[in-house]
């Protein structure tokens, strides 16, 4: 079931077992413009790139880059990995402190990158900073690739580098505050993906598989990129999501899946080119990384016509941890985030404690096994605070677990609301919430309250102009505890979110209380 493997054995494997495969596509709006590669040749470029970085690095250091999704960011990747470096994924968005902050903390010696990403000054940034980072001996720009590529010695011997060697560290979203770095092993990332995605979906070999994930994030860089080298199928890379270019690419290259954080699903949904877009070949749909209410997974399992899979996943595991099947029930696809993973052990504890709750009890959900990351890089307090000395990951999540296995997500133990000694779990407002036509979105928080010691607090982006808030209140009344429904309530046009899309509720709970 888990396989001892690298990223780079699993790349040498599919390029001996399928050498004129076309294994990655650069998905740009023009068919014309889009390079290829097949996997012998992806090969012979990241074994290249391979040579040119142990010119200037040592096996075992880090490296980072710092780039929007250009298909040199997967050389480098699978690279890195043929020479025993790990890999640092940087949000290009950050800013320069940001920047200093996983630069520095990562202990980089190394930084890959575009001149620039929208109107971020990416260069300016490294340069201005680069007095703060003692440790950083290189700068190169992606500009320079095919130079940096032809550096390496042909003479160069790479390295036997072990599946339980670390493969990459993954900043946190920080939604909770300041990002730490999950380091990640190779044996985790390349079974994961294989058992999240390949497995799961039944993914053959030649499937085409556009991912418009960012790559600086889990669901983009492995199981975006790893699932279709382990199945030797064809990887399609969005420059940045766009649901006309994801539609585009869908059709021309005949794309089995359409993935995506719920926003980007309902943006593709709604767009005035997804019906006149050819998706026949689409025959399943993707999302996870953020609450996934149960009327959208039906609202987008109706517009597309194919079942919808939510999965369940965290940084620190590699990432994925549940799963719903394809063949799941309408009911369970919905309402909950499937079931573990093989080789993924989950159990509901007591929050603060390793005891097991009973089934249908809400509790900490916790998970062991391969998944699991080495810990937080350097940083010994941190990581003992989330795996405990059994090898349990607690995930701060709030869940629950049927005596089948199916899990449902009650939202994150930091989040519960206590008010007058009753807990209260904002999913269960947000979820009763979003199905009303008026409510676009929604997030609810706690505030401090002198009384109450907490009050509830719902920020709601309106689908319409003008939304009664009575209207809103009365859709609760009758089907929560008075207690539940929100004493403050907020209108806005937009939530501050993390890169990967979750709502940063610490962000507008600081909001009100300030």
């Amino acid at each position: 079931m888990i396989r001892e493997e690298t990223v780079g054995s699993m790349l040498r494997s599919a390029a001996e077992r399928a050498p004129s495969t076309v294994a990655l596509v650069e998905g740009l709006p023009d068919p014309a413009d889009r390079r290829r590669w097949r996997y012998d040749e992806l090969l012979a470029e990241s074994e290249a790139v391979a040579r040119a970085l142990l010119g200037r690095f040592e096996p075992g250091e880090r490296i980072a880059v710092w780039a929007d999704n250009i298909p040199e960011w997967v050389v480098l990747e699978f690279a890195a990995a043929l020479a025993g470096l790990t890999l640092v994924t940087v949000n290009p968005a950050l800013r320069d402190r940001e920047l200093v902050h996983v630069l520095a903390q990562s202990r980089s010696a190394g930084v890959f990158l575009v001149r620039q990403y929208r109107d971020n000054p990416l260069l300016d940034t490294v340069l201005a900073v680069r007095s703060e980072l003692p440790e950083l001996r290189e700068i190169v720009l992606f500009d320079d690739w095919k130079e940096f590529k032809e550096s390496g010695s042909p003479t160069e011997i790479l390295p036997v580098v072990q599946p339980g060697d670390p493969a990459q560290i993954q900043y946190t979203s920080g939604t909770t505050g300041k990002p730490k770095g999950a380091v990640l092993r190779h044996r985790g990332i390349t079974n994961n993906a294989r058992l999240s995605y390949v497995e799961t979906f039944a993914m053959e070999p030649g499937e085409v598989f556009v991912n418009p994930m960012p790559l600086f994030h889990t669901a983009g860089c492995v199981q975006g990129t790893l699932a279709p080298l382990a199945s030797l199928g064809t990887h399609v890379l969005v420059p940045r999501f766009d649901p006309a270019l994801q539609l585009r690419l869908t059709e021309s290259e005949r794309s089995a899946q359409l993935c995506g954080v719920p926003t980007m699903l309902l943006a593709i949904l709604a767009h005035p080119s997804f019906a006149g877009t050819d998706l026949s070949s689409v025959r399943y749909a993707i999302s996870g990384g953020a609450t996934v209410a149960p009327e959208l997974v039906r609202q987008i399992e109706t517009g597309l016509g194919v079942p919808m899979s939510i999965v369940y996943a965290q940084t620190e595991a590699s990432p994925a941890i549940t799963m719903t099947r394809l063949d799941d029930t309408p009911e369970n696809r919905a309402e909950t985030i499937g079931r573990p993973l093989p080789g993924a052990e989950v159990r509901i504890v007591r929050p603060g404690t390793t005891e097991p709750v009973a089934h249908g009890t809400v509790g900490e959900l916790c998970t062991r096994g391969y998944h699991v990351m080495a810990g937080y890089f350097d940083d010994p307090v941190q990581t003992a605070a989330a795996i405990d000395p059994d090898g349990w990951l607690h995930t701060g999540d709030l869940a629950s677990m049927d005596e089948r296995g199916y899990c449902r997500i009650e939202g994150r133990l930091k989040e519960l609301i206590i008010r007058g000694g009753e807990n209260i779990y904002p999913r269960e407002i947000e979820q009763l919430l979003i199905t009303h036509p008026a409510v676009a979105d929604v997030a609810v928080v706690g505030v401090p309250d002198d009384f109450w010691g907490e009050q509830v607090a719902a920020f709601v982006r309106p689908a319409a102009e003008s939304t009664d808030l009575d209207v809103l209140r009365a859709h609760l009344q009758g089907r929560l505890a008075p207690h539940k429904v929100p004493r403050i309530w907020r209108f806005v046009d937009s939530f501050p979110t993390t890169a990967s899309g979750k709502i940063q509720k610490y962000v507008l709970r600081d909001q009100l209380v300030d």
